[in-house]
């Protein structure tokens, strides 16, 4: 198997990308492509001592390298040879089981659209995050793909999700749910109550609307929303668990048995910490095209993009894309039949 890496992807520049694949490598029996700037990509190798050549590293030059802050459109169109682009290509045709990135996530999108195309009877994509909660993790979706989303495509992320969720997370029957602001169905926007009724009627374990604060229990195993709400809800998160952990560390250089206490509690710090870490997962896959992709966060460390890199693999490894295509194909066959039932 071989993992696509856009080595220009993110804030921090090539140091991260590089140093997470080699840590891939590694840790993994599986092959790395580095996209970039062959002689950039070379210079950080040797920094790091990695020795070329490696039968399990390849480079690929890619001369341009997307804008993080760029209008991904533009982007991919007036940069056709970015590492970006190229990373998508590769998967595209053939050479390349998945591609990981932590580049611009519109501009990740509109690559693989692109290049890479959709699942036929996928209407858009989504970003499906995985969400720590009490229980594991859920899994929210669309996280900020798609700005303004439709009951079917809410539907078509509930499908998707609980795929993901079966084969990823070895979840049996995953329990869905919709974001709302009360668990009663008469509640919610437009949006909200148009798409209750696709979900009830699909072959999916639909529990109904939950709430903001019911994600964090893991009250359901997928949650679906649209990108404008999903994003705001994980960045609030995310957030929150910065807040709470700068606060409780500040609190504890306060006084000197506070800081005895939280020598005692270290290990459950610790692992509090890790469970609420997004570079555990390192990524969050997109979902609905026709391939692996998977979207890492700008600030991405080393870490993080080995983690995303080996999830990408896993995702391969699972066959989880032609999973979600014959249940697109079964859930569209469904909707064709009822059209056909209501002339009737």
């Amino acid at each position: 198997m071989k993992i696509a890496l856009d080595a220009h992807g993110g804030d921090n520049g090539l140091a991260p990308n590089i140093a997470g694949a080699i840590e891939f490598i590694r840790k993994t029996d599986y092959d790395v492509i580095l996209v970039g700037r062959e002689n950039e990509i070379r210079e950080e190798l040797r920094k790091v001592k990695f020795q070329l050549p490696n039968p399990r590293l390849k480079i690929i030059d890619a001369p341009q390298i997307i804008a993080m802050d760029g209008e991904p459109v533009e982007e991919c169109k007036n940069k056709p040879n970015s590492s970006l682009m190229i990373s998508a290509q590769l998967v595209a045709q053939g050479n390349a089981d998945a591609f990981v990135s932590a580049g611009n996530s519109g501009a990740i999108m509109v690559a693989a659209l692109l290049k890479i195309k959709r699942i036929k009877g996928i209407s858009r994509p989504a970003i499906a995050v995985p969400f720590p909660t009490e229980k594991g993790y859920s899994l929210l979706l669309d996280a900020g793909a798609n700005m303004d989303s439709k009951p079917w495509h809410l539907l078509q992320f509930a499908i998707m999700g609980s795929v993901f969720m079966k084969n990823m997370a070895n979840i049996e029957n995953p329990k869905v749910g919709i974001l709302s602001i009360g668990e009663e169905e008469s509640k919610g926007n437009n949006l909200v109550l148009d798409t209750i009724p696709l979900l009830k009627n699909a072959k999916i374990n639909f529990y109904g609307p939950i709430e903001g604060r019911d994600i964090p229990f893991g009250l359901t195993d997928v949650v679906v929303t649209d990108g404008f709400t999903g994003n705001i809800a994980l960045k609030l998160s995310e957030g929150l668990a910065k807040f709470l952990f700068k606060n409780i560390k500040d609190q504890i250089k306060r006084k000197f048995t506070y800081k005895i206490g939280a020598l005692l509690m270290k290990k459950i710090f610790k692992d509090l910490r890790d469970k609420t870490n997004p570079d555990e997962f390192g990524g969050a896959p997109l979902l609905g095209i026709n391939g692996v992709a998977m979207v890492s966060h700008g600030k991405s460390n080393s870490i993080a993009i080995c983690n995303a890199m080996k999830n990408a693999a896993a995702l391969v490894s699972c066959n989880c894309i032609a999973k979600i295509k014959k249940e697109i194909e079964e859930i569209s066959q469904d909707l064709e039949n009822d059209k056909e039932n209501e002339k009737i």
